[in-house]
């Protein structure tokens, strides 16, 4: 990185109420990194991940690098591809999300938005807690898996 450039990088926690029409305010945070063209798609454990519309093709490549003859790499482009929608905030941050991605998010009246290195997730606040709740109690043998995954390369 040249000196004097930002290294650009998504962390935090943000609450948002959504409209009943699916209307939601992005914080300005993650807007300002992320910028107003957006790809909203499913994300894992009934999440919604984001990414803006630029850094998109790097989030899939690992995905679009893999041969279409393998079903898993077809099943993983039909579930992030498949599933996504991309979008334009409004001036004040605003766009509606989609309602099957809601419906996939079991998103109701309000909204966890999760910053997370080069992408953000969207939670039901609901579905959040509890998820946050296992994770917190787990996470010592997370780390501990993930440590092993990583000695075993």
């Amino acid at each position: 990185m040249k000196s004097g450039e930002r290294w650009k990088m998504l962390i935090g926690q943000y609450r948002a109420k959504i409209s009943i029409k699916g209307r939601l305010a992005f914080p300005k945070k993650f807007r300002d990194e992320l910028g107003d063209g957006l790809v909203i798609t499913v994300g894992y454990e009934n999440s919604l991940m984001v990414v803006s519309t630029k850094d998109w093709h790097s989030l899939i490549e690992t995905t679009g690098n893999k041969s279409f003859i393998l079903d898993s790499a077809r099943d993983t482009n039909r579930f992030l591809l498949g599933e996504a929608s991309e979008v334009l905030l409004d001036e004040q941050g605003r766009c509606v999300l989609p309602s099957y991605l809601r419906e996939y998010a079991k998103i109701g009246e309000e909204v966890i938005f999760l910053g997370l290195n080069k992408y953000v997730e969207i939670w039901d606040k609901g579905v959040w807690e509890n998820y946050q709740k296992a994770l917190h109690e787990n996470i010592g043998k997370i780390a501990e898996k993930l440590s092993q995954a990583s000695e075993n390369k």
